[in-house]
């Protein structure tokens, strides 16, 4: 109920407050809605707040809408590990910017005499969420890294979804609570855009790239003398810098060439690398055509076959589960319960999608390291005050002898089939089944 009312009747009720409410303040009180600029009260403190809060939140604001606007063209461009990491830390750099920003912004208007008379008490409100906002997301891109990556699978189809009229809130109900703040935050904020000075942003004076050019002309002849010595004296003075600044320009061109010209060769002949060089580059080329390979290798086993062989019965154990690569292409793990029979689930988290661990401890429990998850491996269910609120998928497997007959089965549903006693399956094989329709 509480997410209904936070993540679905809140942002709407946002927007056609934020649309509606800003064309009725344009439109019956135009001279409030352009930014009431406190620099001629107080300008020094100004520019330690104002350049990096702008410089900060506008390269934000334009990374989360082009994740938004082209979530295919984001996602893969994060796939790849130096752009993830860039970006991670750009992010990062420009939140610590805002944060500054907004610090000293706050410390100006509250101790200039002079802002505190023209400051109200939205601006303060404003101010709070704005820093609110500010530190969810520095929490977000800290306690819960890779948010380039991972928001859109969450977040960009949640805002979708609202777009198309069709709330989804299964996006976003497993996030963190410091996610969900920070998107809370955001929507508050559009609430509050037509009774503040955010309602600023709309008075940008792009009329102004368009406007024909204005000349000033001045009748008076006393300026007229003034103006043609200024300009005698501007020309010689602009001939002699002008040559200055020639020659400067030469010399760095001559010096930054001199420097650079083993960079210039290097960059149109190609690096020159040593006989081992080429042979470990070779070597490094093939292994990432054979991970290819196997991987699609597995792609078409999967594709085509109705069982996949984990292993042996005799290989399982009860404390340490193992590793496989189910239908989905996805980690999954394998156990043997305490009845003998086999336990297979998921192994990818329902929080993030992270590997969970395959140690059971004493509570027949596994965990997943990146946000600490335990997950029962006889249910999958998570512990009760975990980040995942989901549980970990139950696989369907099939027992197969030696001579390729099937013994038992079980389907993820829980239903078991056949002959489960542990002399006839002692020296089976488990395999993983595509459909639950295997049956004995």
């Amino acid at each position: 109920m509480i997410d209904s009312v936070l993540f679905i009747a809140l942002p709407y009720l946002a927007i056609f407050i934020c649309i509606f409410g800003s064309i009725y303040r344009i439109r019956k009180m135009p001279m409030t809605y352009s930014a009431l600029s406190s620099q001629f009260l107080e300008s020094k403190s100004l520019v330690w707040g104002s350049v990096p809060w702008h410089i900060g939140i506008i390269t934000i604001v334009l990374a989360h809408l082009f994740a938004l606007i082209c979530p295919g063209l984001w996602q893969m461009l994060m796939a790849y590990k130096n752009v993830l990491l860039i970006t991670e830390a750009l992010g990062l750099a420009m939140g610590i910017c805002c944060l500054v920003g907004l610090i000293v912004l706050g410390i100006r208007r509250i101790s200039s005499q002079r802002i505190q008379a023209v400051t109200s008490r939205m601006d303060l409100l404003v101010l709070f969420l704005l820093t609110a906002q500010v530190i969810f997301g520095i929490g977000t891109a800290v306690l819960h890294r890779w948010g380039a990556a991972w928001a859109t699978g969450t977040a960009v189809p949640y805002i979708w979804s609202l777009f198309t009229l069709q709330p989804d809130l299964s996006y976003i109900s497993d996030l963190p609570h410091m996610v969900k703040a920070h998107i809370v935050s955001a929507w508050l904020l559009i609430l509050l855009v037509p009774f503040s000075r955010l309602i600023h942003m709309f008075a940008v004076p792009l009329h102004y790239l368009t406007r024909p050019p204005q000349n000033v002309l001045w009748n008076n002849p006393r300026h007229y003398e003034a103006e043609a010595a200024a300009e005698e004296i501007l020309d010689t003075d602009a001939r002699r810098e002008f040559i200055k600044g020639g020659v400067g320009i030469a010399a760095g061109t001559l010096l930054l060439g001199a420097g650079a010209m083993d960079k210039i060769f290097a960059f149109f002949f190609g690096p020159r690398l040593t006989a081992k060089e080429e042979t470990e580059l070779m070597e490094e080329k093939l292994c990432r055509l054979q991970a290819t390979t196997d991987q699609r290798k597995l792609e078409l086993e999967r594709q085509s076959s109705k069982y996949i062989l984990v292993s042996a019965m005799s290989e399982l154990s009860p404390t340490e589960g193992k590793y496989l690569i189910d239908y989905q292409m996805t980690p999954a793990m394998a156990f043997k319960g305490e009845d003998g029979l086999p336990i297979v689930l998921s192994a990818k988290c329902t929080h993030l999608g992270c590997t969970v661990g395959n140690t059971v401890n004493k509570e027949g429990k596994i965990l997943c390291p990146c946000h600490v998850s335990y997950f029962d491996i006889k249910t999958g269910e998570p512990n009760a005050d975990a980040p995942a609120k989901a549980p970990l998928p139950i696989l369907g497997w099939a027992l197969i002898d030696k001579a390729g007959k099937l013994i038992a089965s079980r389907s993820s549903k829980g239903e078991i089939s056949g002959d489960t006693s542990s002399e006839s399956i002692k020296d089976c094989d488990l395999f993983i089944v595509k459909t639950d329709e295997v049956k004995v």
